[in-house]
Parts: structure tokens; sequence; C-alpha cells
């Protein structure tokens, strides 16, 4: 399936849409479809899945990845964490989101830009907004998940905000421990640093990310990162 834009412009037009006409997100989503062919928002998403499902984000990475998710803001790293997710639950696995950005509210309502329906994957999906969330917070949470639960942490600069918190390269540490002795996938969202925008690069890159305290990025096996609706991926490791 062609588009006119990549889907995360269409996902963006579809919220201005929605702002300038003061109407439903879904609707303002389903008329962006209408536009491209497709009878709704779900098919258009469903076709689109379906035409890159050989070659899915998700089908890059294995249990015990750290991933790096990495993106300024408006770039779709939040919507594109949970397309993974998504997909992850799709082939039965599990899927946790812990946000110290978020509430529940903000993550169930952006099921609907990526052409999901939250009440489908309720059961395999939890959202976690505590104040506490550190690695050894995550750890406990976890301590039960089955390998190739995808994790998406949300985001990276956050985890060490509390002072008792361990240092964030620590905590980083110890989740990949964590992850490579469970089998599961960690996606951990990041800022990029202001300065990208005057590179003049296509994609920003490990150089790019925003470190206000220090941590060895070699620790992440993959990342990607997010610009103008195209994604970059490589694998680190």
């Amino acid at each position: 399936m062609t588009l006119s834009a990549p889907i995360y412009h269409l996902k963006r037009e579809a919220k201005r849409l929605s702002r300038e006409l003061r109407i439903p997100l879904h609707e303002a989503l389903d008329r962006i479809a209408a536009r491209e062919g497709r009878a709704s928002w779900s098919l258009l998403a469903a076709s689109h899945a379906a035409a890159g499902s050989e070659a899915t984000l998700l089908a890059r990475l294995m249990p015990g990845d750290l991933v790096l998710l990495g993106a300024r803001p408006g770039q779709g790293k939040t919507l594109k964490s949970l397309e993974l997710a998504v997909d992850a639950m799709r082939s039965g696995h599990r899927a946790f989101f812990f946000t110290l950005e978020y509430t529940v509210r903000d993550v169930t309502d952006r099921f609907a830009a990526i052409g999901a329906d939250y009440a489908r994957f309720a059961t395999l999906f939890e959202i976690d907004c505590s104040d506490a969330i550190s690695s050894g917070y995550i750890v406990g949470k976890l301590a039960s998940a089955a390998s190739g639960t995808l994790v998406v942490v949300d985001y990276l600069q956050l985890l060490d905000q509390r002072r008792e918190n361990p240092a964030l390269g620590e905590q980083v540490r110890t989740l990949k421990s964590f992850a490579r002795e469970r089998g599961l996938i960690l996606v951990f969202i990041s800022q990029i640093d202001r300065a990208y925008e005057a590179t003049g690069k296509p994609f920003p890159d490990i150089h790019d990310i925003r470190l206000p305290n220090p941590v060895d990025l070699r620790l992440f096996d993959k990342t990607c990162f997010l610009n103008k609706g195209e994604l970059q991926f490589q694998a680190t490791n």
C-alpha cells in the first residue's frame, strides 16, 4: 500500500485536523484514511502493518535486548513504542508501559492514533505511572514476567530524577542484567539534545542523546531513531 506521506505524518495531520475542527481524534483519523482510499483508519493501519510485517521493528529484536528509542519532541517516540507493544501482544506476549511522563488516559488515548483498539489488549497491557519508577521498582514489578515480554520505559532521562534512586548508569546496568536473565525486551524512550536540530543530519544518533547524568550508551543492544516520519534502526552489539 502506497501512502501519500509516512504514516506518522498522517497521524500528526489527523491530530491537527481534530483540533482545528473540534472533532474526536478517531473521526479525524477516519477522514485521513478516506483520503488515502481506505474505509477507516483501522483498515489503513492494518494494511500498512501487513505490508511491512516482514520487516517490523519487533522482528529485529530479541529477548534480552536493551533498545534505545530516541527522537526530538513530536516525532512519534511514544506511538512507535506503543506499536511495538501492540505487535508483541498480537504475538501472544504481555507488554508493560512504565511512564514518568504520562497518565494512564494519555497512554490509552494514543492507541487510536496507531489504529489499535485498547480494549482488545487491556488484559495483556499494564500501564504504570508511579512516581517511584526506577530500576528496582521495575525489577520488582516484572518479577514473574515471562520471556518475550516487551517493556517500555518512558523515559530514560527521568529514571534518576529522585535523589534516593541509584545513578542512571547503575540503573541501566541493573535492567540490562535483568532483561538478559529473564528474556525480556526493554525499550527506553530517550530525549535528543536540542543541538541536533542544527546539525542537518537526516537522523539523530547515539551522540545526540541528551545525558544530564552519565550513562554508558554501549549498554544498549539496538538503537532506533525517528525523524520526520522515518526510522533508522541499528544493532550496536
